[in-house]
């Protein structure tokens, strides 16, 4: 690897933090389980002119997701977990579900299962209003956010059950659909380990890996490290202060009771990389095996079948990937909108956190950012081509 060439990686944040594109961020390479570049640059608070450091503290939101596969893989190890499980056998009322069509509602051929949450093929949407199965998901963020601040928190485990109330945008296992599927597969964990998903999160995971900055709820010590969330407007860059998709902007809620599978984790550049060198290193980190190199494997080579990648049509960002197990897996990178390589993994998230572990090269790319909208935004594919010139 051209390590001087990750030089330009920096002189790219700093641009977009000097146009006004984000706030700040920080990023970092990894070749051979050893980091060979990091830059920050920029704000974590700009009315403050509080910088990023290595220790701020990000929203993942869906970089939660690869973390909640993990977990429910180790179950899946441990003879606990069958992935054709039907989802009913662990939360009642998904025995039958409902089906939003343009026909009308229709009744759900078959119930959902474990892996229908983690190939996104369960038809959960998001928030809308395009079809009823948005409208009734949209309902059901609305109650938790009014309960937010409340002594009566909506829970993990009432959020996955209020799901099995939502109808579906398609049948079970039809197409890939974007959605809460791995808030599902959080309330199936717990109910398969007989713990808190955040305590099962905690004990199988950050523990054995040293993530001792990531969790659902940041402690009022640690709060003066958490960045700022800002939204792109007319004039520019502006904070945003909305809770969103039931997680506590502020994370400054007396009791963090809904702990999002898909969306809760606050985490540190330093953390998360920990996480993305376990993946690399096939399950193991620093002596400490969380999955099984065969387990790991097998979750990150997986993909759709060719019908349920037809929902995957309207992600530009996504050409030539497919999915499954909460992560993108490229498959053919002449349709790619970057330049990268078969066979890499990974995710993003709402503000702009992103990975890619690049197993043929042995090099992950990992970066943190909170702007609203963002995901794999236009920074993140610059970034992307800069660091293929020094591959």
């Amino acid at each position: 690897m051209k390590t001087e060439k990750c030089k330009r990686l920096g002189e790219v944040l700093e641009e977009s933090v000097a146009k006004g594109e984000i706030a700040g961020g920080n990023l970092c390479v990894m070749y051979q389980g050893k980091e060979v570049y990091y830059a920050q640059a920029g704000y974590a608070d700009i009315e403050t002119k509080k910088k990023i450091e290595r220790d701020s503290l990000f929203r993942l939101y869906s970089m939660t997701k690869p973390v909640t596969s993990v977990a429910v893989m180790k179950l899946v190890e441990k003879g606990v977990i069958d992935l054709l499980d039907p989802v009913y056998k662990y939360i009642p009322g998904f025995e039958k579900m409902t089906v939003s069509s343009e026909k009308g509602d229709v009744e759900a051929v078959r119930p959902l299962t474990v892996t229908d949450c983690l190939s996104m093929t369960t038809g959960l949407t998001y928030e809308g209003e395009a079809n009823g199965a948005q409208q009734d998901i949209t309902a059901l963020y609305e109650e938790v956010g009014k309960r937010l601040y409340t002594q009566n928190p909506m829970t993990t485990m009432e959020f996955a059950k209020g799901l099995s109330c939502c109808r579906l945008a398609c049948q079970p296992g039809e197409s890939f659909m974007y959605g809460t599927s791995a808030d599902l597969l959080g309330a199936i964990v717990e109910v398969a380990s007989g713990m808190r998903f955040g305590t099962f999160l905690q004990k199988e995971i950050f523990e054995p890996l040293g993530m001792k900055d990531t969790a659902f709820y940041v402690p009022e010590e640690k709060r003066d490290r958490l960045t700022t969330v800002y939204t792109e407007t007319e004039k520019g860059l502006q904070a945003f202060a909305e809770n969103h998709l039931g997680i506590c902007n502020h994370m400054d809620a007396a009791e963090i009771a809904f702990e999002s599978g898909g969306a809760g984790l606050v985490s540190t550049i330093e953390d998360y990389k920990k996480f993305t060198q376990m993946l690399m290193q096939k399950g193991s980190y620093e002596g400490k095996e969380i999955l099984s190199p065969r387990t790991v494997e097998f979750m990150t080579t997986g993909r759709l079948l060719p019908h349920q990648e037809n929902g995957m049509a309207g992600w530009d960002n996504l050409k030539g990937y497919s999915y499954h197990y909460l992560m993108r897996v490229l498959q053919d990178s002449s349709l790619a909108v970057f330049n990268a390589s078969n066979g890499e993994y990974g995710w993003d998230g709402w503000l702009g956190p992103y990975f890619a572990n690049m197993p043929k090269e042995d090099v992950t790319f990992l970066m943190m950012v909170q702007k609203t909208d963002a995901g794999t935004f236009t920074l993140t594919r610059k970034l992307r081509n800069v660091l293929a010139t020094a591959l």
